[in-house]
């Protein structure tokens, strides 16, 4: 075996062995979760609760809802357990069901992407820098504010994209859209926030 490929069998092994620890870093507690320890359970919930709620209320923007949603997300997270493979972080595996869960809520009051898919005089804009070029010197919580007052499907996307760090690809797959409308609608919904940003 050349010194190349050893460094690079080496380098894969490190890779492996740093995945596997970071998919197993509650796993003691994961699986006393599998047989039903609600000491564990309770753990895990300590540990993820408030990320999860955060999650939802940027999505549903209704604070009891939110909280119901999270409730809601880690029973069924609990309850099917077993079909976590720990090909992802639990973390990451627990927030999926959260938004799945936090838009259907959404399909339930009315169409998501209605908001955005008949608003008129907004330029279907695909830059990826529009907020970039715009001198909107705002704190962060000012933005997470106005995001939260913007039409649902606005503030899904920016949700996803800006605070929940998806790219295209995984928002694309979550909202069943291609990846081209969801760059163009968070561009639309960058342009509103900004419009959002500048009424103060």
């Amino acid at each position: 075996m050349g010194a190349a490929s050893k460094i690079r069998t080496s380098l894969y092994v490190k890779m492996t062995n740093v995945e596997a620890a970071f998919r197993n870093l509650h796993q003691d507690l994961l699986d006393a979760c599998k047989t039903g320890d609600q000491k564990a359970q309770f753990q895990i919930y300590k540990l993820y609760y408030k990320a999860m709620y955060n999650t939802s209320l940027r999505i549903v923007n209704d604070t009891m809802e939110a909280e119901d949603i999270m409730q809601e997300s880690f029973l069924s997270a609990f309850e099917k357990i077993d079909t976590y493979s720990g090909t992802v972080s639990f973390g990451a595996w627990l927030k999926k069901i959260v938004i799945n869960r936090s838009l259907d809520a959404l399909n339930r009051r009315k169409a998501i992407f209605e908001d955005i898919d008949y608003h008129t005089g907004i330029r279907d804009e695909s830059n990826e820098d529009l907020m970039r070029k715009e001198e909107v010197d705002v704190q962060i919580e000012e933005i997470k504010e106005a995001i939260g007052r913007l039409p649902d499907g606005y503030r899904i996307i920016l949700s996803l994209y800006l605070l929940e760090g998806y790219d295209h690809d995984e928002i694309s797959e979550i909202l069943s859209i291609s990846s081209s409308t969801s760059r163009s609608q968070l561009s639309r919904a960058k342009q509103k926030l900004l419009g959002e940003l500048r009424k103060k």
